[in-house]
């Protein structure tokens, strides 16, 4: 009886895990593909300042990629804990952790160098803006 309900845990965590590794697998890939349309728009449109935002928007969708690709570690490492399995995921971990956190890091620092004139920023600079700082009409 044991065994039995042991079996189908395992089987059951495996597939659970295939199926989140699939979706990371899938959302590194969704981004691949937007991140080479934004990056085709602007090389043709001849915008070199576009290319941030595809950099940040591919950003975006690696650091999620990555955080289903640990669950997906560690729902591996749960039903089979060895020394070995638990080492594998560790090294795994601190990789993946350690991407996702330059990753964060990268994308903190794009945005604050986005300059505050652009369109999409134009709220911010109002909202920053004094009164008294405002143009006269």
């Amino acid at each position: 009886m044991f065994h039995d309900t042991e079996t189908f845990v395992i089987q059951a965590v495996s597939w659970l895990r295939l199926m989140v590794e699939s979706v990371g697998a899938l959302i590194i890939a969704v981004g691949i593909f937007a991140a080479l349309y934004g990056f085709l728009k602007a090389f043709i449109g001849r915008h070199p300042d576009g290319f941030t935002p595809v950099r940040l928007t591919f950003a975006r969708y690696l650091a999620l990629g990555l955080e289903f690709q640990l669950a997906a570690d560690i729902l591996s490492t749960a039903v089979s804990p060895s020394w070995e399995q638990i080492g594998k995921l560790a090294a795994i971990a601190i990789i993946r952790t350690g991407l996702n956190f330059f990753l964060m890091k990268e994308m903190q620092e794009e945005r604050a160098v986005e300059p505050k004139n652009k369109p999409e920023n134009i709220n911010l600079v109002i909202s920053e803006t004094k009164p008294d700082e405002l143009p006269k009409h």
